[in-house]
């Protein structure tokens, strides 16, 4: 049964592309890509939700492991490009977090808030009117 395995492996290390993905060369920038999917998805939920602390330790992390994708023999570029992706997106959830948090962004969610509910009430104020007419006029033709 060993001597079975041990073609099978020669076999898949003659090929180089069935070699590369049977690698950690592959298979670690894989499974690392879901931080940067994570990360590309959170762009759509609210700044509120962001952690300053955590975003700045992803940009830092990922910045080193693209340095260290380059640095490794041979050089790892599928891990590179993931890390690429992540440094990108936590600096976008970065400039969210300190739009939000340090140059008003926070104030102005909150004004748009207000105001909405503002145009909310005038809108049911409106349709409560629209009602009472419907109602009269419906009273007027049925005499």
């Amino acid at each position: 049964m060993a001597a079975f395995f041990k073609a099978v492996n020669a076999k898949i290390r003659a090929n180089p592309m069935l070699s590369y993905v049977c690698s950690t060369h592959f298979w670690g920038p894989v499974s690392n890509f879901g931080i940067p999917i994570a990360a590309v998805m959170d762009t759509q939920k609210s700044p509120e939700l962001i952690s300053g602390k955590m975003t700045g330790a992803l940009v830092v992390y990922s910045a080193t492991f693209m340095r260290y994708a380059l640095a490794v023999q041979p050089k790892n570029y599928l891990l590179f490009a993931c890390h690429f992706v992540n440094e990108g997106s936590q600096l976008t959830q970065g400039y969210r977090w300190m739009q939000y948090h340090k140059w008003g962004g926070k104030e102005e969610m909150d004004k748009l808030k207000a105001a909405e509910g503002g145009v909310k009430s005038a809108v049911e104020k409106v349709g409560d009117e629209v009602g009472a007419v419907v109602e009269k006029a419906k009273s007027v033709v049925s005499k």
